[in-house]
């Protein structure tokens, strides 16, 4: 159900109901793009179903899903028609168009050819788990992940969220895990990861199907590469890749999570999905935290901060001076 995620706190004075929720999100439903337009985003029911429900609750969870609509125009493509535009006015006119008049020319070509390009289509999907105040986002980049933080926050009166980070930062516990071969209490160390030197060369070892716990690994952490991706499984049931920026990749579960389930009907399948990997989950990334020294505190960080500089300077009120002796007036 999940294949990336990236973990946000939310803050605790967002408590909505779920019909405060669907509320705001019909206000942005999914549009398809215009003609003119290059790219579209609005949520659509999780579940699949036409005029189903924005927001899903299932076991306590909540479900949501933003999709993405986009045109496809290669630059290559805009710079021909920019080209042959250019040719046809230096043909007409004798002058070749400047660098202003390209700059127009690439946005008609562009509000040209748009209304003929293929449509691509892509989702997003968001999970909320309300008791534990965390919100996963199912992202491959940083980036697609701040555009839906973006969109939430937009959508949902009072919801601030703040990206989830360890104390111990991940590349540190990494290197920990591969120097001693001791990862957190139900991890293990699979068959894959990332090094990369930290010097001007950002020279990259990778390895993938190979034993990590062998002197040439040790070496490689020894001589200043650091980790940025590392392959783990959790308790045999979840497989996983983590980052150095603390993102979840690859999110696999393994045999064990389904044996002793039946195969879902269709039209269970959704909430069954929805358990399964909640339920797995809702373990695993507390658990992978805590192994990472627990989550930085940030109000605690920033008290901390405040309390080593220096108070601001008090203004002591000016001792008023005593007043001039008053000279004898001439009529006295």
């Amino acid at each position: 159900m999940f294949k990336n995620l990236m973990v946000y706190r939310v803050g605790a004075d967002w408590q909505p109901t779920l019909e405060q929720i669907e509320e705001s999100l019909a206000k942005a439903p999914f549009q398809p793009c215009g003609a003119s337009e290059a790219l579209s985003l609005g949520w659509v029911p999780p579940r699949g179903e036409e005029h189903g429900l924005l927001v899903e609750a299932v076991d306590g969870h909540y479900h949501l899903k933003l999709q993405i609509e986009q045109r496809v125009l290669p630059g290559s493509v805009v710079k021909e028609r920019v080209d042959e535009i250019a040719a046809q006015i230096e043909e007409q006119t004798g002058r070749k168009p400047g660098k202003k008049a390209l700059k127009d020319l690439k946005e008609q070509a562009t509000h040209e050819l748009l209304p003929l390009c293929f449509k691509k289509r892509s989702s997003v999907k968001v999970w909320i788990a309300p008791e534990q105040r965390l919100m996963m986002i199912d992202a491959s980049s940083p980036a697609r992940a701040e555009e839906v933080v973006s969109l939430l926050i937009k959508a949902l009166d009072g919801l601030s969220l703040h990206l989830v980070q360890s104390a111990e930062t991940p590349a540190t516990c990494m290197a920990a895990w591969l120097m001693d071969g001791v990862p957190p209490e139900g991890f293990t160390i699979d068959r894959e990861c990332e090094l990369k030197s930290e010097d001007g060369e950002k020279s990259v070892v990778r390895y993938a199907r190979h034993a990590l716990d062998i002197d040439e690994v040790r070496q490689h952490l020894t001589s200043g590469k650091r980790p940025t991706r590392l392959a783990m499984s959790y308790k045999d049931r979840v497989s996983f890749m983590l980052t150095d920026t603390l993102a979840i990749k690859k999110v696999a579960f393994l045999d064990q999570v389904f044996e002793g389930h039946d195969k879902p009907q269709k039209d269970e399948a959704f909430d069954a999905d929805a358990v399964i990997a909640t339920g797995e989950l809702a373990e695993l990334i507390p658990a992978l935290i805590e192994g990472l020294g627990g989550e930085h505190d940030f109000l605690a960080a920033g008290a901390a901060l405040a309390a080593t500089l220096p108070a601001p300077a008090t203004l002591e009120p000016k001792a008023s001076a005593e007043p001039a002796a008053l000279e004898t007036a001439p009529w006295d």
